[in-house]
């Protein structure tokens, strides 16, 4: 094919040897075929049209941005209203959190999660009777048997002094509390799993009671029994040498002591059962409520979902020519199947959205925070990926860098319009929330501040954007027109040159043709000759034996010689005929 290219390129008739050694009716096939392809190339030339970093693409990424958005807002807000509901708490199922034991009430460690019990209540209360220095520590004081105890405050044990019964005048008794007030009031157990009400009613309960002689109730004090009888005071003396307490009375004191104390424990425990039950139905409820929320989330975003689904379907069958009824039932049909056909997709963005909504239930608000950060990293990630995916295509390898390098500019900049729209639907956010109109909970979906500042952001940033990609856009229209330009001048110089191949293969087969039929016409001319030839010998010599037998041979030479002669010149026109029809 090189040599016939050398020879087409030069603008000279072929000579018969160099056609008779190339084929010239492939060379015509192959040329033909050359042509068609540039000719195709040109028409794509003018046809080319950009489908990166369009309008359509633009409004795709913050279509999607503003979206995700909505679907994070849902899920936050249902993470937000569970903690409301779980009186301002996060979600924590920790039994620590909702099961109160008397080691962590004394430790000041509270169940606040417990929704049937108010343990922080109880806990201030307690420590509320006892006197506090400038740092806020309890004071204490030794008793006489070395015991570190809180003091109370004035007035701490009123509330079981009232409408306690009282003794006999005449008999100089007292009814003594065998477990004391103080004691009570200083007991963790006791201020965490009984109310103050049950805790009077028991100090003041026929088992705890005891109607004794006023001298020993004042020397006992808020003292246990055991504690009282069994250490002396300041001076060394026991209570039962001070008062000559008999052995019998001692005993009979001592066992009120123990049954009181019995009943004391027995109350106690089941008040820790009820705390602990009220706990376990804590935990549960507080399960339930995140569930509820949860669930909540996915059907809204599920419906959501279809409600965009069936938006397409409508705007479609806005635009459609045939209009009704009939038309708009199968739009909504083919919006329900689409919907059930992405059942995968919209399973995987309710697991989402259920995982937002217990991140939020568990660290807070801020967690909806974290996630537009993330969302702002992601669409930046997978602009800048979009980028260098375009530059490393095929069919984008030939293109000039610095058109390259608009394209992916544009990819870029839609990707952070779609990032832009979320700091800036913050920003509107926060200014929105200054009015006390917008701070008014939509239910479901949260603040209207927040739902306008997704949008109005979407708004915003898609403008910035829009503009930003126009302007690229016509740097790129001008480059491309230039390009389109220069290789249209080219590939019509090809087409040109290919034509003028293929027209001087044609001279040369039109010759060839010709050539061909000159030496055919000329062969069947020879043979012509040659028939003639043969033919007219056999006629003179037919002729010369018949008129020989008819003339006699002794005619006068003159009139033989007259014959012969006119029979030469007969046969030289002929010869001359023959000649010239070579």
């Amino acid at each position: 094919m090189a040599n016939e290219n050398a020879f087409l390129n030069d603008d000279k008739w072929l000579s018969e040897d160099t056609a008779d050694s190339f084929d010239f009716d492939e060379l015509e096939e192959k040329l033909q075929s050359q042509l068609e392809e540039e000719l195709a190339d040109l028409e794509f030339l003018k046809d080319e049209k950009e489908k990166i970093g369009n309008v359509n693409y633009l409004g795709n990424v913050i279509k999607d941005v503003v979206w995700d958005q909505f679907m994070n807002q849902i899920a936050v807000t249902a993470g937000e209203d569970f903690i409301k509901e779980n009186n301002g708490h996060t979600l924590d199922l920790r039994n620590d959190a909702h099961i109160q034991t008397t080691e962590n009430f004394a430790n000041g460690k509270i169940a606040t999660h417990n929704t049937k019990i108010d343990y922080q209540r109880r806990y201030d209360d307690m420590q509320s009777n006892f006197v506090k220095d400038t740092n806020g520590n309890v004071v204490t004081h030794k008793t006489r048997s070395g015991k570190e105890k809180a003091t109370l405050v004035k007035g701490a044990r009123k509330p079981f002094d009232n409408n306690r019964p009282s003794g006999s005048v005449d008999k100089r008794t007292d009814v003594d509390h065998t477990v004391s007030a103080a004691e009570i009031l200083r007991d963790p157990a006791a201020n965490a799993h009984m109310t103050k009400n049950e805790q009077i009613a028991f100090a003041n309960s026929t088992e705890n009671l005891n109607e004794m002689d006023s001298g020993l109730n004042r020397s006992k004090s808020d003292m246990a029994t055991t504690e009282w009888l069994d250490n002396p005071n300041a001076n060394g003396q026991k209570p039962n040498e001070i008062f000559n307490i008999s052995d019998e009375d001692d005993k009979k004191l001592r066992k009120k002591d123990d049954e009181a104390r019995e009943e004391y424990e027995k109350q106690k425990n089941e008040a820790e059962k009820k705390s602990v039950e009220a706990g376990k139905q804590s935990q549960k409820e507080e399960a339930f409520r995140l569930g509820g929320k949860a669930l909540r989330a996915v059907l809204m975003q599920l419906l959501a979902d279809l409600v965009k689904e069936i938006f397409a379907k409508l705007v479609k069958w806005f635009k459609s020519a045939k209009k009704g009824l009939d038309t708009l039932l199968n739009s909504l049909k083919e919006a329900i199947h689409s919907f059930i056909s992405k059942m995968k997709t919209h399973m995987v963005n309710a697991g989402k959205t259920v995982f937002t909504t217990v991140v939020t239930a568990i660290i807070g608000p801020i967690f909806g925070t974290i996630k537009k950060v993330w969302m702002l990293l992601k669409q930046g990630w997978k602009s800048l990926k979009d980028a260098v995916d375009y530059m490393k295509r095929p069919e984008n390898k030939g293109k000039p860098i610095g058109r390259l390098l608009l394209e992916t500019g544009k990819i870029i900049i839609a990707g952070l319009t779609g990032a832009g729209a979320l700091l800036v639907g913050e920003v509107i956010e926060k200014s929105l929330m200054t009015i006390p109109i917008f701070v008014v909970e939509i239910p479901l979906i949260g603040s209207l501040a927040s739902i306008l500042g997704i949008f109005f952001g979407a708004v915003v940033a898609g403008i910035i954007g829009a503009i930003a990609i126009n302007l690229l856009d016509k740097l790129i229209a001008k480059k491309q027109k230039q390009e389109v330009q220069a290789a249209t001048i080219a590939k019509g110089n090809q087409i040109i040159a290919k034509q003028h191949q293929i027209q001087i293969v044609n001279e040369t087969l039109l010759d060839r043709d010709k050539e061909n039929a000159q030496a055919n016409i000329l062969g069947r001319h020879q043979e012509a000759v040659s028939m003639m030839g043969d033919a007219y010998g056999n006629v003179m010599e037919d002729f010369v034996e018949d008129f020989s037998e008819i003339v006699n041979l002794s005619v006068i030479d003159e009139e033989n010689v007259t014959i012969n002669e006119e029979i030469d010149i007969a046969s030289n026109d002929l010869d001359d005929l023959l000649t010239g029809l070579k």
